[in-house]
Order: structure tokens, then sequence, then C-alpha cells
């Protein structure tokens, strides 16, 4: 197929007197299409440009020289007011100075090849900017009217990471990773101007930092997991009506005054020269009772709740037992190590919470045991 005259439309049909033509040259600098398909270069004509498009297509899709021959077959379609022609170039694989000699040797070899007495220009079609140092070359040999670069749309890096940046976005577990700490850090200015017009400047930070250190944390020891599941059993129980939320809450408000009630009686019964053992001693005599209540209470919600829902089992009456035993135990261990009680009270203190988790199982379990045996009977 030779090349394309020029037509413009007039009243006696189209009229071909055009004295440029205009050479679209496809430049493949490092050989793609010799190097991967069986083509010989260069490649002339309309036919023969896209048949080795589509053999290098075929070869290989990912090669951005594909685009570059099918542009070419496009812009040879699309232009019908000059004579036009296209060809492919190639270079070789190596070196720059080898491949524009190549260039220009098949450029030279494209000339002789067209039949015209008409003044030949150039449009070159590349796909970036290595192709097009070979330009110089090019026009030593042909006037170049200018230099089309092609563009894919779906470029592979740019394609990935703009799936990657909405991957993550749309993660929620990763878009907490990411994104939380970035908005701390981009509060920091804010926060610190408006602390310095409350004259507060220490305070700010103070936050800031807490707030970052609380998140970190968090992550680290994977605290958010778990909060969710509590706030998920939370909300269960709010619907379901489960006692352990009542029962969970008491207890929480004991320990909180089990920990003031310890802290005032370190304070009272000890000094700066007090040794470690006589405060962790006073911090337990003086908060073991709240705890202990604590527990009872928690433990009797958890055995009601198993109760109601038909999953009761008489060694869960085990817990609150188990709770007045050690209370006992700490109560005594810590009493005497305060000077508060004799030798003999810690003894049966020992005795008393050893007997009491002791005698709870072994009643529980004897019950437990009974029960079952009856049940088969009852059926």
């Amino acid at each position: 197929m030779g090349p394309k005259p020029a037509g413009q439309k007039s009243l006696y049909g189209p009229v071909s007197y055009c004295r440029v033509m205009l050479l679209i040259l496809c430049v493949d600098l490092d050989d793609d299409l010799g190097r991967k398909t069986a083509c010989e270069t260069p490649v002339v004509g309309r036919d023969a440009v896209e048949a080795a498009a589509v053999e290098l297509a075929t070869a290989d899709p990912e090669d951005s020289d594909v685009n570059v021959l099918f542009e070419g077959v496009h812009l040879y379609d699309s232009i019908d007011d000059e004579t036009v022609e296209v060809a492919a170039v190639t270079g070789v694989d190596g070196s720059d100075v080898a491949a524009n000699r190549a260039v220009g040797e098949e450029v030279d070899t494209v000339l002789a090849s067209l039949s015209t007495g008409e003044d030949v220009r150039a449009l070159l079609v590349t796909d970036g900017a290595q192709d097009e140092s070979v330009v110089p070359v090019i026009r030593s040999r042909i006037h170049i009217d200018g230099v089309h670069r092609v563009v894919v749309r779906q470029a592979q890096d740019l394609e990935s990471m703009y799936y990657t940046i909405k991957q993550v976005l749309d993660d929620p577990e990763t878009r907490g990773t990411i994104l939380v700490p970035l908005g701390i850090l981009l509060l920091i200015y804010p926060l610190a101007i408006v602390a310095n017009l409350l004259q507060l400047p220490g305070s700010a930070l103070g936050i800031i930092s807490g707030l970052l250190g609380l998140y970190v944390l968090a992550r680290g020891l994977g605290a958010e997991e778990t909060l969710d599941r509590t706030v998920d059993r939370v909300r269960s129980g709010l619907y379901t009506g489960r006692v352990t939320i009542i029962t969970y809450v008491v207890a929480a408000a004991l320990m909180v005054i089990g920990g003031l009630s310890g802290v005032q009686t370190v304070e009272t019964m000890t000094d700066a020269t007090s040794s470690i053992a006589a405060v962790v001693a006073a911090l337990v005599y003086g908060s073991v009772q709240w705890f202990a209540a604590a527990g009872v209470t928690s433990s009797f919600g958890r055995v009601t709740d198993e109760y109601l829902s038909h999953s009761f089992e008489w060694r869960y009456l085990n817990a609150p037992f188990y709770v007045l035993s050690i209370a006992a135990v700490a109560h005594g261990v810590s009493a005497y190590f305060l000077g508060l009680a004799t030798i003999s009270y810690l003894a049966i203190a020992l005795t008393a919470g050893t007997l009491l988790g002791l005698g709870s199982t072994l009643a529980f379990a004897i019950a437990e045991t009974r029960w079952q045996q009856a049940d088969p009977v009852e059926a």
C-alpha cells in the first residue's frame, strides 16, 4: 500500500495537488519490534505497520511501543488533507550512540523507498523521552514538523498507586492505622496556637502527646480489638437485659472506692521511711474489702445471667467463694505485716480462706454430679 494521496473537497470532487508529503515515523529506539517479533525493519506502509503492531502486541502486550505503532496508524487514517505515509524505524538494544546510528540508517532507507517528488516532512511518534533523544539524528536527514508522544491512560505504576491509595482509604483497619496518627500530627499546630492564645502551651503539648501515646499503646497491645468487643457486649447486654451490665458498673465503682481507700490507708499508716512491703501491705489492707465486694457482686451477676440463659452450672457458684477466700488471706497477711494482727489471726485467716475455697469446690462438684444424675430420671 503506497502513500495516501491528499484529498481536498471541491465542486468537482477531490483534487490532488499538494506539494508536501507527511511521513509519520514511529520510533522504537531499543528495537523491541525487531527483538520480539519476526518483522524486518524498517516497516513502511499502513498495512505493514498495522501488522507489525498486532504481532508485537501478541508477543508482548505490555510493551509501550505497541501503542506507538497503533498511534501511527491512527494518525495516518485521520489525516486526509495532505499526502501521508507511515513507517516504523528501530534502533538497537545497546548504547544510545549505536541505537541513534541505526535509526538514522533506517530513516535513510525509508526516504529512499518513497517514490515521490514532493517535499517530505516528518512527524515523529514516540513513547517517551528516551526515544526522543534520536530527534537530532532524524532532523539531520529530514525536516521535522513535530513530535507526538503517546501517553497511555492506564500506566501501570500510576494505576497501581491509585488503587493502592483507594484500597487503603477503604479499609477501616488500615485507615485507622494511617489516618488517625496523621490527623493527630496535623492538629498539633492549630492546638498549639489555641494553647498560646489561652496561655496554656504546656497543656496543649501534654494533651497531644498523651493522645498520641494512648493511640500507639492501644495499637501495640491490640487494645482496640478488646475495646470493640467490649462495646459490642455492652450494647448486646443492654438490649437483651443482662444483669452483668449493672453488676459490672457497681463493681467498677467499688474498685474505684477501694483504690482510694487503699491510698488513704497508705498515707495514714506509712511514711517516707517505710519499706516497699509496708506500703503494699497498707494498700492491700485498705482496699481488699472493697475489691472483695466488687468481685462478689460481679460474680453473682454472671451467675444470674447464666441461670436466665438456661446455661447454669453449679460450679459457677464457686466464683464468689473464691473471691472471699482470696480476700480473707490477703486481709490476714496485710494486717499481720502492718502489726495490726497477731500470728494467730493470720493462721485463722489462712485456714479459713483455704477451707472456704476447698469446701465450695467440693460441695458444688457433688451438687452438680447429683443434679446431672437426676436429670435422666426426671426425663
